[in-house]
């Protein structure tokens, strides 16, 4: 253990204001007045740190006290110090107007262009220094966030594991609706279990493997469809349906923007083929829970959203 060491454990953190004063007002009465405290305490508080830091600290001169060679290279560093302690204990503060950071945010494509733009006009208005930056998502955008890669996640996933540092909010829930071509064969009819197990599928697969969540829900009525076409992203289902006689289930808020200005219709899927609404999610981690200025983006998303 080397001698600095013993010297901090030794230094009560709390005399360091005292020695301030007491460095500035070179005098043990107005060092007391301005730091509300009695007199016998500040001069016992100089007696500590005599000893503490085994000088003198103030002198005496005819003139009354003068500062030691030691206090003179003391005062220099002290009011720093104590800025930089009392940046350490006091929450951090964030100021909208002048912030500077870089915020980093994942997600899917469509659900990006769905739900960030609205997010984004809101915080040029309010936080114009403010940096924003769309992550590429990986598989697993949880993964992102443990890493510190990214600071949020809108994702309609869930963790694998529930044994995890994430926090969440629900942003939306909806239906899964169908979206096909406007002169597909099923465009002018109700659908049935039958005639949607019967089409052709396209499937936005974000993981690349496994079945969709409609193959699940096929199965329990003993029925089964052709996937023709999977797709990683969202933004290309309209080009890869126009026309075609692929069908794709996309959550309400993707399909509708899909098929926007595109020829293409969104159908209903028949009651007992739809699953429990899909849920989207703001995720973030613990690091950030408490951040002012994490808490403050997250309370804009929200009123961008309009779940304020």
């Amino acid at each position: 253990m080397g001698m600095r060491e013993i010297n901090l454990r030794g230094l009560d953190l709390n005399l360091l204001p005292v020695l301030e004063a007491l460095l500035q007002e070179r005098h043990v009465s107005k060092a007391a007045e301005r730091l509300e405290m009695s007199q016998p305490a500040v001069s016992c508080a100089l007696a500590r740190l005599r000893q503490s830091l085994d000088d003198p600290l103030l002198v005496r001169t005819a003139q009354g006290y003068d500062l030691s060679s030691r206090s003179q290279a003391i005062q220099v560093e002290l009011s720093r110090l104590l800025q930089q302690l009392d940046h350490l204990v006091q929450p951090p503060a964030f100021d909208p107007a002048t912030d500077s950071s870089l915020i980093r945010l994942t997600g899917l494509d469509l659900e990006l262009a769905i739900y960030f733009p609205g997010l984004v006009k809101h915080l040029r208005r309010l936080a114009p220094q403010l940096c924003l930056e769309t992550v590429r998502q990986e598989l697993d955008s949880f993964s992102m966030l443990d890493r510190d890669e990214v600071h949020f996640s809108l994702s309609g996933l869930q963790p694998a594991s529930a044994e995890n540092s994430l926090h969440r909010r629900v942003i939306d829930t909806m239906p899964l609706l169908c979206v096909m071509a406007e002169n597909h064969p099923l465009a002018e009819q109700p659908l049935t279990p039958v005639s949607y197990a019967a089409a052709a599928h396209g499937l936005v697969s974000i993981t690349g493997r496994g079945p969709g969540s409609m193959d699940k829900v096929l199965a329990q009525l003993g029925l089964k469809r052709q996937v023709m076409l999977r797709l990683s992203s969202f933004m290309s289902v309209a080009d890869f349906c126009e026309d075609t006689d692929l069908v794709f289930t996309l959550p309400q808020r993707l399909a509708e923007r899909v098929v926007y200005k595109r020829r293409l219709c969104l159908r209903e899927l028949p009651e007992v083929l739809q699953p429990p609404p899909v849920s989207f999610y703001l995720y973030w981690h613990s690091r950030y829970h408490q951040d002012p200025r994490m808490q403050w983006i997250r309370e804009q998303l929200f009123a961008a959203l309009g779940y304020s």
